[in-house]
């Protein structure tokens, strides 16, 4: 989305605040999000892997502030940019500087085949504090959107829990979806909604009749264990069959139930299960045979995070060891599935 002169990546809307003079970013357009349940409606708002990005002459201020708390991390293209900043409800302008010399000295032969050009300026959302962001203005010389050229060709989409949403990483280049994006060099759309990723209807619509992607996967879905059986392969089969049928053109990878604690035989008591584990696994497996669209694909899930290791103490998500090799083991399916899908 282009926002006045600049783009806003992983924005489907703005709301304007008139209260506080700016605009709310929001990942999903807000007549998908009223249809969803009232977790996702809340995790619709939190900006995380959404960006602010530019290209400019120099010093560029940008004037944000949040709802409650949101990380910012700015890269200079691919380059890590090492500046944080935390952003709070007062208004706070960041100054943006040009990269460091070496970058700006770099031959482009060193770069001209990564994703982004070292001069767009990335300002990149979430984090361990992803609470909605306001955007207020930015100020500079010569400040513009980036050109496609600058811009990577490919991009990917994902859809899922907290797992994919990036809980428990460091930033949010390390979500193991940051990670796919970052192997594959491709820009990342990231649909994760924690806890309340539920496969309704309008979210499915909104993927299937989106424009912006090339490659997707679909993570369906450990936040319905509480749901029977019926209506969990009622839900998935829907949104495999509708995503797929409608973009005939683009491979969708489906993947099962990354492990968890109940794999390794922990129950939780206070937990509603409508079935195991494997038997949702097994749902999914079921769902994309049954639509056997020649560009829907399974993944299993314990073949992207294959060691308990890589989880948190609370045996369901991924650290930042576990989403490296979910990411690395991810992307290389999803090449695959992409050269094979387009030969």
């Amino acid at each position: 989305m282009i926002y006045e002169n600049v783009e806003l990546h992983n924005v489907a809307e703005i709301l304007p605040m008139p209260d506080v003079d700016g605009v709310r970013l929001q990942r999903v357009p807000e007549s998908v999000r009223v249809e969803l349940n009232p977790g996702a409606q809340m995790r619709a708002l939190q900006p995380d892997n959404a960006e602010i990005r530019f290209v400019s002459e120099g010093i560029t201020r940008v004037t944000v502030s949040s709802e409650g708390s949101t990380d910012v991390m700015l890269f200079h293209g691919a380059f890590d940019g090492r500046e944080r900043f935390t952003i709070t409800r007062e208004p706070r302008t960041i100054q943006v500087h040009p990269a460091a010399v070496h970058v700006q000295r770099l031959d482009a032969a060193y770069w001209r085949d990564h994703p982004f050009a070292p001069n767009v300026r990335r300002l990149i959302l979430g984090g361990r504090r992803r609470d909605p962001l306001i955007l207020h203005g930015v100020e500079g010389d010569g400040v513009r959107p980036p050109e496609p050229d600058e811009l990577p060709s490919l991009r990917y989409l994902a859809y899922g829990t907290s797992i994919t949403h990036g809980f428990d990483a460091e930033g949010p280049h390390l979500t193991y979806v940051g990670q796919t994006a970052w192997h594959l060099g491709a820009d990342l759309i990231n649909l994760g909604f924690g806890g309340s990723a539920h496969c309704e209807a309008a979210i499915a619509d909104h993927i299937a009749t989106r424009g912006d992607w090339h490659v997707a996967s679909l993570a369906l879905s450990v936040n319905m264990q509480g749901f029977s059986m019926d209506e969990f392969y009622r839900r998935v089969f829907y949104m495999v069959d509708t995503v797929a049928g409608q973009n005939p053109d683009r491979p969708i990878a489906c993947i099962t139930l990354y492990p968890y604690f109940r794999d390794f035989g922990i129950e939780d008591a206070s937990a509603q299960y409508g079935g195991t584990p494997e038997e949702y696994r097994q749902a999914l497996r079921d769902a994309v045979a049954a639509s056997s669209h020649p560009n829907l694909h399974l993944i299993e899930g314990p073949e992207i995070l294959t060691d308990i290791r890589g989880l948190t103490h609370d045996l369901i998500h991924p650290g930042d060891h576990g989403m490296i090799e979910m990411g690395r083991n991810l992307a290389g399916k999803l090449k695959i599935l992409n050269a094979t899908h387009h030969k």
